[in-house]
């Protein structure tokens, strides 16, 4: 049989990260690249053709959210992938959408839920003002004037909801991954300013109002190493833990009695619903992610986004009283059914400190030995899970013969706050380790070919990848950056101004840590790199600049290294045009079997 290119394993759409729900429940609003860059989507929740409610040729939609009277939905779009997020309205029906936001070349983040319960203001975040901080806005949809403009004097602030009574506004303060505050602003007061409700070294993130206004629902690591779900009652402003399990509480919801949550299992979602103080349920859906999660407002009904390794994203129906879930989208590739698609298994190895490691290694169809690439996930605070990765390029190096392991390497998430925090100022340090630690693993693994080793990765991911190959040489056969840092001291001196508080904790600060930061960046090294390299970078990259690519890039070359450049100068920080996305990746997986299977490609 003829081998399969990437193109049969490239899902027929992908999502961006967010459903939304009708106020009656009958249809799902969502992003999707089906026509070749993310468009405003909306389709009946009993099934039926979607319809493209908007769409642009040069931008892309990202956050989307119902009026509450159903007749039109908000949302966000950027150009190209520069972040620099307009807010548009546009009917339910479809038509022209009307841009609301008028300061080009800023940020505009809507609040999780934008409305107030009666639909007359919008709420949502922006740079306006003052491009190193997002104040908090208040727009009167009847006439078009902002209701309120609340000057924060502190960089990231997000909004949340509006409480159903219409008193209170619940933002979010936000300091690091690991480190957020609830705050409330009475709307009811004028020239108010938000209060902090919660305090302490931890994370507390607010998600979302009881329905009838008593208090709210959060995520925290106030009571131990993982992620709880918690409600802060307004009249006695104190925190009660509502679900608390052996891993990351990743949402909680509640409605009409009923509270529903996700759990991150090693990698896995698993939906739980419990009512009052029953036993909870956990509710069965295909093994894998859900990457967002929309429950009607009477409780009948939720929508997922959900993924496998082994089925790309999807909008799923969940029926909460039988439990029964429908697939709304069918984004399948043909190279789905014309090979079985391999699940990775998962594994883990201890640390030369004593740390264990877990991870998701793929093993291809049939004997081996296999080359194999060791993909590094972006963030760094992520984690590498059960889902469809890479537009069908870990599927298609598998059809190839090309085993792939995902370490969860220190930094990630999913393993406690402590595993999480040993990354903050030490990029390149312990997470190197775990690398190099990981090859030595693999060396144990006997249908691994240990001599014909290639890493890869985006973002964070790709930083790791420029660090294995410039700092551990000898491992590998060739490696893959996607719009990785090269340079740490540049990377942070050049991040969005409203990043700088969360990049000098995370990363380091480019002038008083400029020598570690120095010691820990690839281009540093780039003279001991030696095995064949392709960067994949965005012109429009507003996270990782383009400078940082050509730092690297012009190095190897002025040394006649093997090196292939590819510049998207449409793209910022990863794809928003479909063809780009497929023709990145083509290329990836072209170049990684020319040089783990140079007798075969």
């Amino acid at each position: 049989m003829d081998m399969l290119d990437l193109n049969a394993f490239v899902p027929k759409a992908r999502f961006q990260p967010g459903v939304s729900l009708s106020p009656d429940a009958g249809e799902v609003a969502y992003a999707s690249n089906s026509s070749g860059r993310f468009a405003l989507w909306v389709a009946p929740v009993r099934g039926g053709a979607p319809r493209c409610v908007a769409e642009f040729p040069d931008q892309a939609v990202r956050q989307v959210a119902w009026a509450p009277d159903g007749k039109s939905l908000v949302f966000t779009a950027d150009h190209d992938g520069d972040e620099q997020f307009q807010i548009y309205r546009a009917p339910a029906e479809g038509g022209t959408p009307e841009r609301l936001t008028t300061v080009d070349d800023r940020q505009h983040r809507l609040a999780l839920d934008p409305y107030d319960p009666h639909g007359r203001y919008l709420i949502y975040a922006a740079n306006d003002r003052d491009e190193s901080v997002h104040d908090l806005v208040v727009l009167d949809l009847h006439d078009g004037t902002e209701h309120r403009h609340v000057p924060i004097g502190k960089a990231s602030f997000q909004p949340v909801s509006v409480s159903p009574d219409g008193r209170w506004l619940l933002i979010e303060g936000f300091s690091s991954n690991i480190d957020s505050d609830c705050y409330l602003l009475d709307l009811s007061t004028p020239n108010a300013q938000p209060t902090r409700v919660t305090d302490g070294d931890a994370q507390f993130e607010p998600l979302g109002w009881a329905s009838d206004s008593t208090g709210f629902v959060l995520l925290t690591t106030a009571w131990g190493e993982f992620t709880a779900g918690a409600c802060y009652s307004m009249e006695d402003k104190l925190l009660k833990p509502i679900v608390i399990a052996d891993w990351d509480v990743e949402t909680v919801h509640e409605t009409f009695g009923k509270l529903l949550w996700v759990v991150n299992e090693n990698g896995r979602s698993a939906l739980h619903s419990r009512r009052g103080d029953a036993e909870p349920t956990r509710l069965s859906l295909p093994h894998g992610v859900i990457n967002a999660l929309d429950i009607a407002r009477d409780g009948s009904v939720a929508a997922l986004l959900l993924e496998t390794t082994t089925r790309p994203a999807e909008i799923v129906i969940l029926d909460l009283a039988t439990g029964a879930h429908t697939y709304l989208t069918d984004t399948r590739p043909p190279g789905l059914t014309a090979v079985e698609a391999i699940e990775p298994k998962t594994v883990a190895f201890t640390t030369r400190d004593g740390r264990a490691v877990h991870g998701l290694l793929y093993r291809p169809h049939g004997d081996g030995p296999f080359p194999l690439v060791m993909w590094i996930h972006g963030g760094p605070e992520a984690q590498e899970r059960f889902t469809y990765e890479r537009a069908g390029l870990y599927q298609y190096l598998l059809d190839q013969g090309i085993a792939i392991y995902a370490p969860n390497a220190a930094g990630s998430t999913g393993y406690g706050l402590e595993f999480r925090k040993l990354l903050y100022r030490d990029w390149g340090g312990v997470d190197l380790r775990d690398f190099e630690d990981a090859t030595v693993h693999l060396k144990s693994v006997d249908w691994v070919d240990s001599n014909r080793l290639a890493v890869a990765g985006a973002s964070y991911g790709g930083f790791g990848a420029l660090s294995c190959l410039t700092r551990l040489p000898g491992l590998w056969t060739a490696g893959v950056s996607l719009c990785g840092p090269s340079n740490l001291v540049t990377l942070a001196a050049a991040c969005p101004p409203t990043w700088r508080e969360f990049v000098n904790i995370v990363l380091g600060d480019p002038v008083a840590d400029v020598e570690l930061l120095t010691r820990r960046s690839p281009v540093a090294y780039v003279d001991q790199l030696t095995a064949p390299l392709m960067v994949v970078q965005g012109a429009r990259d507003p996270r990782v600049p383009k400078a940082e690519a050509d730092q690297i890039v012009d190095k190897l070359r002025s040394r006649d290294v093997d090196v292939r450049y590819i510049v998207y100068p449409d793209e910022g920080h990863g794809f928003t045009n479909r063809d780009n996305e497929i023709d990145a990746y083509t290329q990836v997986g072209d170049f990684l079997i020319a040089h783990l299977k140079p007798t075969t490609h």
